[in-house]
């Protein structure tokens, strides 16, 4: 059978790349339309300035960027270079930013990135245009460069066609035709291309092609300045028109300017401005060319001044230089930065690769392809599914606010808990108004206020035993954190605490067809009695964790799924049958829970209801429906903080009354309200996995430390067949718990991890566990690292001494959760 007929939108760097990769897979029935002419067809590829800079505190997204490069340096066109690999430079000029650059090289060695900090002599003998004096150091990294996008584009082209994929320039995008719930064509102003698969590639058009089928794509087209100079004496005989730019691309990301050279003239990039959204319909029209095309609006020279000037200082040769020319060009933003990939909710077959830059454009194509060919792709992709946004997050005003926001701090230090400003209060749960009375600390996620810790609780640090003291963190690690932490850890294992665990994806899946449905999809025995609590996973075709999931059986044909997400909810719905049998609903803004744990759990929950919670009547991993305080309330007896309690369901209208009544009868037992930052510690301590962070579609179950949670005696299910002699024994790596040596020393996730004295792996969450007294981390790393091993674990340059440790730390025998 031949392959799919596939139309692409879009014949930019994302589209003509997809395109290269299918037709490297085989599939070479695929037609790129685009609406302007070909190759430089006027979206931002034609004047993309083609800086690569790996380095990205995402995995994924280095990865993206790693291919790209390695797929351009294979590339030629006509003889002439598609990647210049002239080397990256970012440089500081404050401590902060110094600091930063030490993280940023973290992050390339966890990656596999090579790169080094350097000082400011060092920096200058890499591009003596720098003023010395000026800078404190840099982050160099050899292999990142120059992309030449339209020459990239023009080459691929060239190729694609030779083995039968046709480019259509000057052909605009119309419709997209669909039957029974599937594309079958594209309609253009020259008539239909039928089609099996679409896929848009159309950047910062993507939300009106989007449009087409209904699916709302949350992009924003923002301008971004460029500039060029008129002749600098110093590149005077330095580079050949071929060649283009000999020193490397440099980033100033203190003054949110960026640089390279034209041959004897300086490119100069600005972030430093207003954010300048575009309208679409106010896009210039008229013949495309190098210099006019819909994406370059007018340069506004006076949001260039300030920008002018800081780049003056940076490099004295501009003293003497002016701005030849410049234009704003448009990019795409989004509310989180991400990129936006996947397939309509709505219609089978209609895909979205949209809010991809020229740095990420070959290995998002090569993921894409991978998706629609292989049903998964080898890099993980959960920050950039377009399904990882909730609804709220859909808002045209969320996101133009929020890629706004993004705009202005694409080049700022962030700290990786650092909450939104604004908006703020979206979601709130029914628990919100008490949480502010306690002092509650709100951090944002997904649109929810999250409590971190209350202030209520500070009081508590008096009484709390020597053995439980937090030691005092760095300046960094202790931004958005309070030793208060410590106190609701410390109560939590003591006595009793209230946790706001309403911000979890819930999924109710109902109907005659959902237990078939959880089979089919998950590792775990699903066909339990009701009132059974399964944890399980959900896996892809090749056997990689695509969540874990918590499902309880309510009724015969009713299951409350605890999900990881949007992505979660999208998946079910995609792979329920369409005969109506299984409805898959998000009952998670109609609910409500509360964490109740620790040792006198069972004393509140028993004086509030005529129900039986004793361990007999009620055991680990079991559901009820019961009464508390009067409250109908759905209990699952699980803990993620590794203590006796229950998660304890209820609608969203008797929330308040729940908590009120918990708290009441709590008081008796020294009950407190606890936020995430004891959670965080006391889940680690435990050993529980938090999917995305600590393990993702890269990851089969048994690296991951979650073989148990696959029924051996099952078969059937999506990714059985791709575990077949994979077992504990034959991992070639491991997610290992390490303490670090010192009990002082906390890091916070992504640092590289030494074994050796060579870079072996990397953290993916870390804590101080209050309860052992010392930080913890979870880390990817040989499976030859046993407990005993030494490892080092670099934390802004500084390596730090760990070991890695037998898990869980607390309670391997489950008798306190179990009690």
């Amino acid at each position: 059978m031949g392959s799919p007929r596939v139309v692409i939108i879009g014949a930019g760097i994302v589209g003509a790349n997809l395109a290269d990769e299918l037709a490297a897979r085989g599939w070479h029935n695929v037609t790129v339309l685009d609406q302007g002419p070909l190759p430089l067809t006027g979206g931002s590829t034609s004047h993309a300035p083609g800086l690569v800079f790996q380095t990205n505190s995402s995995k994924t997204m280095t990865a993206l960027a790693s291919y790209t490069v390695e797929k351009f340096l294979s590339l030629e066109s006509d003889g002439q270079w598609c990647f210049n690999q002239v080397g990256g430079l970012e440089v500081a000029t404050t401590e902060q930013r110094l600091a930063d650059l030490y993280r940023k090289q973290g992050w390339a060695t966890s990656w596999g990135v090579d790169a080094a900090v350097i000082d400011a002599q060092e920096c200058a003998k890499l591009h003596p245009l720098l003023d010395r004096d000026r800078i404190l150091g840099g982050l160099y990294v050899p292999s990142d460069g120059l992309a030449k996008a339209p020459r990239v584009v023009t080459e691929l082209i060239r190729r694609t066609e030779a083995v039968g994929i046709e480019f259509r320039g000057s052909t605009k995008v119309i419709g997209i035709e669909h039957s029974g719930g599937r594309v079958t064509g594209v309609a253009t102003d020259n008539g239909v291309v039928p089609a099996d698969i679409v896929v848009s590639c159309g950047g910062f058009w993507g939300p009106a092609l989007g449009e087409l089928v209904g699916m709302r794509v949350p992009l924003l087209p923002l301008a971004h300045q460029y500039a060029k100079t008129d002749q600098i004496p110093e590149l005077v005989g330095r580079n050949t028109e071929v060649a283009e730019a000999g020193l490397p691309i440099l980033r100033h990301q203190d003054q949110d300017l960026y640089y390279r050279e034209h041959v004897d003239r300086l490119g100069i990039g600005s972030y430093a401005h207003r954010p300048m959204p575009a309208a679409l319909d106010e896009l210039p029209d008229g013949e495309i060319t190098a210099d006019a095309m819909p994406s370059m609006l007018a340069f506004t020279d006076e949001d260039f001044a300030p920008a002018w000037e800081q780049a003056k200082l940076l490099l004295p040769c501009l003293q003497t230089a002016k701005v030849e020319s410049g234009f704003n060009g448009i990019f795409s933003f989004t509310p989180d930065g991400g990129p936006l990939i996947g397939e309509s909710p709505d219609i089978a077959g209609f895909w979205i690769a949209e809010a991809v830059w020229v740095t990420h454009s070959a290995g998002v194509a090569r993921a894409v392809a991978q998706l629609l060919i292989d049903g998964r792709s080898e890099v993980a992709l959960q920050g950039c599914d377009v399904h990882r946004f909730e609804e709220v997050q859909l808002d045209p005003d969320y996101v133009s606010e929020t890629s706004q926001q993004n705009f202005v701090e694409v080049y700022d230090i962030l700290h990786p808990l650092q909450p939104k400003e604004s908006p703020r209060n979206l979601r709130v749960s029914p628990f919100h108004r008490r949480q502010t009375e306690l002092g509650a600390v709100f951090l944002e996620t997904a649109g929810w206020e999250r409590p971190h810790w209350f202030e209520a609780n500070a009081c508590l640090l008096d009484e709390l035993p020597p053995e439980w003291q937090p030691p005092a963190r760095d300046e960094w690690s202790a931004m958005f954190h309070s030793p208060i932490a410590a106190a609701e850890a410390w109560r939590t294992r003591t006595a009793v605490a209230m946790y706001d665990m309403t911000p979890l994806k819930r999924l109710e899946i109902s109907g005659p067809g959902a237990l078939d449905l959880l089979e089919r999809t998950t590792t775990g025995k699903m066909d339990k009695s009701v009132g059974s609590v399964t944890y399980t996973l959900a896996l892809d075709n090749a056997g990689g964790v695509r969540s874990d999931i918590t499902v309880a059986r309510l009724s015969e044909d009713t299951f409350q799924v605890g999900a990881n997400g949007n992505i979660d909810l999208d998946y079910f719905r995609r792979l329920a049958p369409a005969d109506g049998t299984v409805a898959v609903r998000d009952i998670t803004g109609g609910t409500c829970c509360i964490g109740l744990w620790g040792p006198r759990a069972r004393d509140v929950v028993s004086a509030l209801s005529r129900d039986d919670f004793s361990n007999d009547a009620f055991k680990y991993f079991r559901a009820k429906q019961v009464r508390i305080g009067g409250v109908p309330v759905t209990a699952m007896r699980l803990s993620y903080v590794g203590e006796l309690g229950w998660e304890l369901y209820t609608t969203a209208e008797n929330g308040l009354r729940l908590w009120d009544a918990l708290w009441a009868e709590g008081q008796r037992y020294g009950v407190i309200a606890a936020g995430r930052a004891a959670f965080n510690s006391l889940r680690l301590e435990k050993g529980y996995r938090s999917w995305g962070t600590d393990m993702t579609t890269e990851h089969n179950p048994f690296e991951a430390g979650l073989g148990f949670a696959v029924r051996a005696q099952k078969d059937g299910y999506i990714g059985h067949d791709a575990l077949a002699g994979v077992s504990d024994d034959t991992v070639t790596r491991r997610l290992v718990c390490l303490a670090v040596d010192d009990k002082t020393s906390t890091v916070l996730g992504s640092e590289p991890v030494y074994l050796d004295g060579s870079p072996a792996g990397y953290v993916t969450s870390a804590a101080f566990g209050h309860t052992v007294g010392a930080p913890i981390a979870y880390a990817w790393l040989p499976a030859s690292a046993a407990p005993g091993t030494g490892v080092e674990i670099e934390y802004f340059g500084r390596r730090i001494p760990a070991t890695v440790v037998a898990e869980p730390l607390v309670d391997p025998e489950m008798s306190k959760i179990r009690a």
